[in-house]
């Protein structure tokens, strides 16, 4: 009985792409029959506003055995990819993204991995072709996560990655806004690592935001670790000392008939101060009980319109 691999590929606003892609993806899974290895695909249509829906049609039509799932809206990447996790009934499993930015090709080199007994493959990005202010972002971002979540996470991060199916249950089950790649290097299995370089972008442009990459870097540090509420810990017992310190010698200075004429500009910036420290912890509080209220509310992670 010969093994299967199974490729869930995220849609949104790819229809460039998606010609090319299947290409690939048609030369990949040749190799996987030369070796004994079937390979199922499940596109998942994440909102699309092109005609990436149409493409994918176009490409069941060529090739019957493809899923292809459609979501009522836009629920993000990794949403899409959970509802595609729900599909894939292969021995391994990873998730590509359809932009073309991690060749296809890598697919064969983490079977190899895996044939070879790993459980857990990574393709680790060596070079990135983006723009300056993407990289830095992004070196910021997995010097946050080195950090705060995990110490050994690879300096230039991945996307990419392939999984035995033993693991598939962890992220059927995990929760709302749990970012996919984070979740699979938590686990801790040990992985074999690939490196490549990044290619740059040629179909369409990235609908990457700032605004997502933001989200997605605070659901990842409040979904992962609790440092930030230890660190507002840290900083209210440090201000709280202050006060405390501060207090004494006023009243030590009146004990003393050494009291000054206390200052307008004073008093303003210690209550400025005190409450912005406040604000910004009841701030940091609310965006864990946000992830709590968000995970008990039973609102499904997304809505599938229809499967192809």
């Amino acid at each position: 009985m010969s093994n299967t691999l199974s490729v869930v590929i995220p849609v949104f606003f790819n229809e460039g792409s998606l010609c090319d892609l299947f290409s690939s993806l048609q030369t990949v899974e040749e190799r996987l029959r030369d070796w004994g290895m079937d390979m199922e695909l499940v596109f998942v249509d994440d909102g699309s506003g092109d005609e990436s829906l149409q493409e994918l049609l176009r490409i069941k039509e060529k090739r019957p055995a493809t899923k292809v799932v459609k979501l009522t809206r836009n629920f993000g990447a990794v949403k899409a990819s959970k509802s595609g996790f729900r599909f894939i009934t292969g021995d391994c499993f990873t998730v590509l993204a359809a932009d073309l930015q991690d060749p296809p090709e890598l697919i064969l080199q983490m079977i190899e991995k895996w044939k070879s007994g790993s459980m857990f493959t990574v393709c680790v990005r060596a070079k990135r072709s983006d723009p300056m202010k993407k990289k830095i972002f992004s070196k910021m971002y997995y010097w946050m996560i080195r950090r705060i979540v995990a110490s050994d996470y690879p300096r230039g991060g991945f996307d990419l990655f392939l999984l035995d199916s033993k693991m598939l249950p962890h992220f059927v089950a995990s929760s709302k806004a749990m970012y996919t790649p984070i979740l699979a290097w938590w686990l801790g299995v040990k992985p074999e690592i690939i490196f490549y370089d990044r290619l740059e972008r040629k179909h369409g442009s990235s609908r990457w935001t700032f605004r997502k990459r933001l989200a997605a870097f605070f659901d990842v540090i409040l979904g992962f670790s609790t440092a930030p509420l230890r660190v507002a810990t840290t900083i209210g017992a440090l201000v709280a000392f202050l006060s405390f310190f501060y207090s004494f010698l006023v009243v030590v200075s009146a004990v003393l008939g050494k009291m000054p004429v206390p200052g307008f500009a004073t008093i303003v910036s210690l209550m400025s101060f005190l409450s912005g420290i406040v604000i910004l912890m009841l701030g940091l509080i609310g965006e864990y009980i946000s992830r709590i209220f968000d995970e008990v509310n039973q609102r499904p992670d997304a809505v599938i319109e229809k499967v192809y």
